[in-house]
Formats: C-alpha cells, sequence, structure tokens
C-alpha cells in the first residue's frame, strides 16, 4: 500500500504542476484572443465602412487570426478539464487508500 500511496502522491504532483502551467497559458490566451476579436471587429467595421477588397481581405485575415486562436483556447480549456478530473481522481484515490 506504501508504494501506492507514493505513486499516487506523485502523479498527484505531475498534474497539479500541469494543471498550473494550463491555467497560466489559458489566462494569457484569454488575453490574447480578447485582443484578436477586438482587432477582427475593428476591421469588420472598416471593412463594411470602406468596401474596398484590401480592407475585406484585411478583416477576413484578422478573423481568420482569432478564429485560430479560440480553436486553439478551447483545446486548452479541454486539457485543464481534463487534468482538472485527473487530479479529482486521484485524490479520490489518496483519500480512499488512507482510510
Amino acid at each position: 500500500m506504501g508504494m501506492a500511496k507514493y505513486l499516487v502522491e506523485r502523479r498527484l504532483t505531475e498534474v497539479s504542476k500541469g494543471l498550473r502551467r494550463a491555467r497560466q497559458e489559458l489566462a494569457v490566451m484569454d488575453e490574447q484572443l480578447g485582443a484578436l476579436t477586438e482587432a477582427a471587429d475593428e476591421a469588420r467595421i472598416r471593412s463594411l465602412v470602406s468596401e474596398t477588397p484590401l480592407a475585406a481581405k484585411e478583416f477576413h485575415e484578422a478573423q481568420g487570426h482569432a478564429e485560430a486562436m479560440a480553436g486553439a483556447r478551447r483545446h486548452l480549456a479541454g486539457q485543464v478539464h481534463r487534468l482538472e478530473a485527473e487530479m479529482d481522481e486521484l485524490l479520490d484515490k489518496l483519500v480512499t487508500g488512507s482510510q
């Protein structure tokens, strides 16, 4: 039982570190996504007002960047969710094993 507890504790430490890093990355990504979304909105307005091919191209590029970042953010949020679930499972094992 001692070795199993050690392995669970070690994995719990690894998952905790990974979760902390992922949450930090998610916070940075949220800021970047906000900036990209704002830039895409501004480019959309410029495109509507100017009605030039260049403005339309700039809008589509900005929108593409924002959509790509949103996809990356969804992926990272899923990773955070999986790490949280794994951490919960490990904590349950630790509590159940020590009773």
